[in-house]
């Protein structure tokens, strides 16, 4: 007598759900949210609840150690009447823009200078970084004392140059002062636009090069028909980057400067940071901080728009 053996059912109901868990983690876009799940809840926590804080705040009177009163828009309307604000809304601006256009240009020439072949190469791309590694607050008051009227360094090469003594105040005029920042702030971005271009430069097929010498074309031909076209990319990301941390500068402008003299280099986030927490205005700090906000968007976008017409 022959015996049936009925198939467990129970058994393929595992291997059901496990095929159908398969197939949903085989769809691009599945496996694409699941990757960038957790850099989205860490963005969510460490800056999306800040940024809605402050917009909170903003939207307040709120002294420190006190209850915020509902005030809606009245901060931002007593910044508008504020010449202090428009002052350092156009330092800003100014800032921002001659230090990345400094960037910009040197450290495409740095790119090309490295990109060429020399002795100890990888030594001095190496020692390019240094500006760039040793911390933001250390550096700026290294040039604290290079730029000091008693002991600079930089006025000892002057005076020995024949400018009479006791040299310039770097940091006491108004003018030299906005130099010096904006010279330091370049100083420190460099090695960022160098090293990020020199990667970019090393994509370039040199098959385009050897095409472009054969056909006549002299180094600066090649450099504006070839080099830059497939750089621009990556100066565009770079640009952006550099415009963002520039714009929303603090460590350096508060060590060296601390705005003055005469708010000659006051800041948005440095006035915001003396308003919120030098005079107990929380409120009207973060109007301060916020209206970093469309400035940089608006900023960004016509960057952007010009890059990609170019």
């Amino acid at each position: 007598m022959s015996v049936r053996s009925e198939p467990f059912v129970g058994a393929a109901r595992p291997v059901r759900r496990a095929a159908t868990l398969g197939v949903w983690l085989d769809r691009q876009s599945v496996f694409s949210w699941l990757i960038m799940a957790p850099p989205l809840l860490f963005l969510a926590a460490l800056v999306g609840y800040p940024f809605c804080y402050g917009i909170l705040l903003s939207l307040q009177d709120r002294p420190v150690a006190h209850a915020g009163t509902f005030v809606g828009l009245k901060n931002f309307a007593t910044n508008l009447h504020d010449p202090l604000f428009w002052r350092v809304g156009l330092n800003t601006f100014v800032y921002t823009l001659v230090a990345t256009l400094l960037k910009m240009v040197g450290g495409l020439g740095l790119a090309v200078a490295m990109n060429q072949h020399f002795r100890m190469k990888n030594l001095v791309r190496a020692l390019l970084l240094l500006p760039f590694i040793v911390p933001t607050v250390l550096s700026t008051v290294a040039w604290m004392w290079m730029l000091d009227p008693a002991f600079s360094v930089v006025n000892r090469l002057l005076i020995g140059l024949g400018v009479p003594r006791p040299g310039p105040s770097w940091l006491g005029n108004p003018i030299l002062a906005i130099v010096s920042i904006i010279v330091i702030n370049t100083w420190r971005g460099l090695p960022f636009y160098g090293i990020t271009l020199l990667a970019g430069l090393q994509t370039v097929p040199p098959e385009l090069y050897e095409a472009a010498t054969i056909d006549g074309a002299s180094g600066w031909q090649r450099f504006r028909y070839v080099t830059l076209p497939l750089l621009q990319p990556i100066i565009l990301i770079v640009t952006l980057f550099s415009v963002i941390f520039t714009f929303a500068d603090f460590q350096l402008v508060y060590v060296l400067t601390h705005g003055g003299p005469q708010n000659a280099t006051q800041l948005f986030a440095t006035y915001a940071f003396d308003i919120a927490m030098g005079a107990g205005q929380l409120g009207l700090g973060a109007s301060i901080a916020l209206a970093m906000f469309p400035a940089l968007a608006l900023l960004i976008i016509a960057l952007t728009i010009y890059m990609r017409r170019g």
